[in-house]
């Protein structure tokens, strides 16, 4: 009998962790994942650090070989939206063979329209995640506004739809002292999504532990730091302070 139950091995469809590359060293990226590599399911490669890394193929294949799955940030689409080079964007992302491309405007705007036909198109060659909500802190969406834009970008074909949440945690989904919009999350699950739909950004452990919390141990967690891989698969497990009560008081 072993002594913890392991979750879903990968590719699992929910309790999936994607970790974010702040442009991180081979040596680094290494040390980490030969701990815990069944733990990550997919690395963003942050903002638009792919374009300034001087061995990206390197640590492209780096990531492959312990079998995690790479996309670039969201950040680069915005880019390229804004400099009109989304066709020089799309071969860029081939050129890599990567699978997965993520959509979002958090940083600008982008006619809703405009951007589920773009999610349209792309979700014929890719797997795209979409991402809803905005970086800045001051910009407060409606949850309404929120629940149609993520049922909207699904129906478009997005795989996943991230909530915003920053890398620091503090906009979009969260508060600028980092605290959860508890009310946005009831009205989004009220609506009829579910965990298979959504990856929350949760880089706090804060955060993770709310949701965890209040979600089970399989709620989609993205811009997670790589130090973080173990320490959060330890709080789904329930194998910290901060969790074992919720998953194994009862027994």
């Amino acid at each position: 009998m072993s002594l913890i139950e392991f979750r879903q091995a990968k590719p699992r469809p929910i309790g999936r962790t994607n970790l974010l590359d702040k442009g991180y060293g081979l040596e680094h990226i290494k040390g980490i994942l030969d701990t815990g590599s069944q733990f990550v399911d997919v690395v963003k490669l942050g903002w638009g650090t792919s374009l300034v890394t001087q061995n990206l193929a390197e640590k492209l294949a780096l990531y492959r070989s312990y079998d995690v799955e790479i996309c670039l940030g969201g950040t680069l689409f915005e880019y390229a939206y804004m400099t009109n080079k989304i066709d020089e964007f799309i071969a860029y992302v081939k050129d890599q063979g990567l699978k997965i491309i993520e959509i979002s405007d958090g940083a600008i705007e982008i006619p809703e329209k405009e951007k589920g036909a773009i999610i349209e198109k792309l979700a014929k060659d890719f797997t795209v995640y979409s991402e809803v909500g905005s970086k800045d802190e001051t910009v407060i969406m409606s949850p309404s506004k929120w629940v149609r834009q993520i049922k909207s970008e699904r129906a478009a074909g997005a795989s996943l739809v991230i909530l915003e949440g920053r890398e620091s945690g503090t906009s979009g989904l969260y508060r600028g002292d980092g605290e959860i919009r508890m009310g946005l999350v009831d009205d989004i699950f009220e609506s009829g999504l579910t965990l298979a739909d959504l990856i929350f950004e949760a880089p706090q452990k804060s955060q993770q532990v709310w949701l965890l919390k209040q979600y089970g141990a399989n709620v989609n967690m993205g811009n997670i730091a790589l130090e973080d891989v173990i320490s959060l698969e330890t709080l789904r497990l329930g194998l910290r302070a901060d969790t074992l009560e919720v998953f194994h008081g009862g027994k």
